[in-house]
């Protein structure tokens, strides 16, 4: 028999073995699960950008075709080229805010992970007192 099934074969080992199993195998399957969301976000962003100019192109045709007159207004110009800056703008804007956010609730969780590690060794330190008292009580009978 291994040491590390040796181990197992209290609650606590056996309880801890299991927790390094299950974070092992999500530190393994996150990278794939994310790769396969970022390849996903990408062709959806490809199909939408190569659909939007096919179907440019095939209005543009239609309409050089048809002899539509296509010209735009000075004002009209001005206005669609000050909307798009705008929504440019704002998506620009909305990107950073997310990720501020995300930042963040990064620190706040690292926070937590800082003082939960503080909070366990409070507790650790209680119980060893709570202990030590316990013994020399045990000691004096």
């Amino acid at each position: 028999m291994s040491k590390s099934q040796e181990a197992t074969k209290d609650v606590f080992g056996m309880y801890q073995e299991n927790i390094n199993n299950v974070f092992a195998t999500i530190n393994k399957e996150v990278p794939k699960f994310h790769q396969s969301i970022t390849d996903l976000q990408q062709q959806c962003m490809q199909i939408c950008e190569n659909t939007t100019k096919t179907t440019l192109s095939l209005q543009r045709e239609v309409a050089t075709k048809t002899g539509i007159n296509m010209s735009i207004p000075d004002a009209t110009l001005a206005t669609i080229r000050n909307t798009n800056e705008e929504i440019t703008k704002a998506y620009s804007l909305y990107s950073q805010m997310v990720q501020t956010s995300i930042d963040t609730a990064k620190q706040n969780i690292k926070t937590f992970n800082d003082n939960a590690k503080s909070f366990a060794d409070l507790n650790r330190n209680i119980v060893q007192s709570w202990m030590n008292t316990f013994a020399q009580t045990t000691n004096r009978n």
